[in-house]
């Protein structure tokens, strides 16, 4: 695909052509150059020929699709890949299926001090149940063992593990022969997660960047925090992705803190802000979201972590500190204290303070309409996921046994979002969800709920620019002269204007439309296929075959 002058591994000089070029500058564009770090020019095939004998690299496109690279607005880098290299349990179908992949795991690693794995979800199974705890004692030959559902808002864990918790029977969410929630959870993680040395540890960020890589993304958000991975992790991982070619890494750190010193306490490990994963709530799935309502299938409403009056005092604080507040929120309920505590900060530190300042909210999925009009009063940012609805939407998934169908209907609604001008950002929480942009653009045209469908183009800025918007940059994630140098070059099909409603034309193939077209992604079609991956002007990922 390339003619090249000069090493890979620093910026050059590259003329790309002979392709299609995703460019707001030019709908039409087939050429661009990259000058160091950043694009210099975008336009058609006649002019690239003044520049092809004064350019490093000349890569012939083929008719392949250059777009920005994408981002991933919610990513927990090192549990990504520990799930890619370790015991992965997604698409199991049953208790005696994760069974047989733990004793077969277990046999493999014989050296591990405590064995982990990740991704079971018993709520799409016939039994309706995991494993119970003498099962996976018997099944790991009586060794510690700590096994995150699909949410990683609970966990199952053998009677050996949790023999190395001080006092976890006295703790919130520990139950005789349940998944642990809440603050046992948290205990077991912590104990399970000590276990992985630094060099396993820096071993599976490097598998998931490279993952990464190889799907087009250029940059990630890590949702970091005490509850979650811990400060030596995410130091690592913001070393590891400055030291090593690879998809950028911005950090967040989900910390409550009331003053100055806890600001600059975030400043100091290398975060843009205390946001991503603060839990004002839990998951749907583990019934640990806040609900105004109970759940349908239990006789409770979940867990609150924190009320308005903490949001207040954390949102006043950052805005203060010029740091970014970020909350996990998915419950009608945490919502609510969430919004009811911006604006109580807002009142406090002032409306415009903290509209500019971009304070986020994770997941986000079940607003209402006071909330959706909140959010869009503060400027909040909504960092999304499409592909829990595509997992776990429909009025026979998750949501609708947890909420029931008509408050299942209800979640995640993307369009209404956009006509109230909330910003999105779209992500995976890998490892929740995989890291697969096209896939996440799909579920967000193809909502299992018919309203909340957005276009493919409203989405794929979602995945692109939202992403670098969420963190105050407005000059990325778009394919214009001047912008970064961070880009995805893929084969494809043919191109369209694609929209949700099927009342008006399902897509069109008019170039005068002006519209830059996008790859068709009808359910059933084959998705993209990464082809190489740039970012800051050096390649980080190429296909095998190219």
């Amino acid at each position: 695909m390339s003619d090249s002058t000069a090493p890979l591994d620093r910026p050059r000089t590259v003329l790309l052509r002979g392709g299609e070029v995703h460019s707001p500058a030019d709908p039409f564009a087939t050429a661009m150059v990259v000058d160091g770090d950043a694009i210099a020019w975008i336009g058609s095939e006649g002019a690239a020929d003044s520049f092809a004998d004064g350019v490093d690299e000349v890569v012939h496109l083929d008719g392949a699709l250059v777009t920005p690279a994408f981002t991933d607005a919610h990513v927990h880098t090192t549990a990504t890949g520990l799930a890619l290299t370790g015991l992965d349990l997604s698409g199991t179908r049953s208790p005696g299926e994760v069974l047989e992949r733990v004793r077969a795991h277990a046999q493999a690693r014989p050296a591990d001090r405590i064995l982990l794995g990740h991704g079971w979800d018993a709520s799409a199974w016939a039994e309706q149940r995991p494993p119970s705890r003498a099962e996976l004692d018997e099944a790991a030959g009586g060794r510690p063992l700590y096994l995150t559902r699909v949410d990683v808002h609970s966990a199952l864990a053998t009677t050996a593990l949790l023999d190395l918790v001080p006092g976890i029977t006295g703790l919130s969410g520990y139950a005789p022969d349940a998944p642990l929630t809440g603050d046992a959870h948290h205990a077991a993680r912590a104990v399970a997660h000590a276990s992985i040395t630094p060099a396993q540890r820096a071993e599976a960020q490097r598998a998931a960047l490279r993952h990464a890589a190889s799907r087009g993304i250029g940059t990630l958000h890590e949702c970091a925090g005490p509850e979650i991975s811990g400060e030596d992790d995410l130091a690592g991982l913001l070393r590891l992705a400055a030291d090593e070619p690879g998809p950028r890494v911005f950090g967040y750190w989900a910390e409550h803190i009331t003053s100055a010193e806890g600001a600059e306490r975030v400043r100091e490990l290398g975060a843009l802000g205390a946001a991503g994963d603060l839990f004002a709530d839990g998951s749907l799935g583990s019934h640990t979201a806040h609900l105004h309502e109970p759940y349908a299938d239990a006789g409770h409403r979940g867990t609150a972590h924190l009320d308005a009056d903490a949001v207040a005092a954390h949102v006043a604080a950052c805005t203060e500190a010029g740091i970014q507040a970020g909350f996990h929120a998915i419950g009608d309920a945490a919502l609510t204290a969430v919004t009811d505590g911006v604006r109580a900060a807002a009142e406090r530190v002032g409306l415009d303070r903290v509209r500019a300042a971009r304070h986020r909210v994770e997941h986000a999925e079940m607003l209402t309409g006071a909330t959706i009009a909140a959010f869009a009063e503060f400027a909040l940012t909504a960092s999304v996921q499409p592909a829990f609805d595509a997992a776990w939407g429909g009025e026979e998934g998750m949501y609708a046994r947890r909420l029931g169908p008509g408050r299942a209907r209800t979640l995640n609604p993307y369009a209404a979002m956009l006509r109230a001008g909330i910003p999105l950002a779209f992500g995976s929480d890998s490892p929740v969800t995989p890291l697969d942009p096209w896939g996440t653009l799909r579920a967000a045209a193809f909502h299992r709920t018919p309203e909340h469908r957005i276009s493919v183009r409203a989405a794929f800025t979602a995945h692109t620019r939202g992403g670098w918007r969420a963190i105050g940059r407005d000059d990325a994630g778009v394919l214009v002269p001047g912008a970064p140098a961070d880009y995805a070059i893929w084969r494809v099909g043919d191109l369209v204007v694609q929209v949700p409603d099927d009342r008006i034309a399902a897509w069109s193939t008019d170039p005068r439309s002006g519209t830059p077209g996008l790859p068709d992604l009808t359910p059933g079609r084959d998705l993209p296929v990464c082809l190489r991956t740039v970012v800051a002007g050096r390649t980080v990922y190429v296909h095998p075959d190219e």
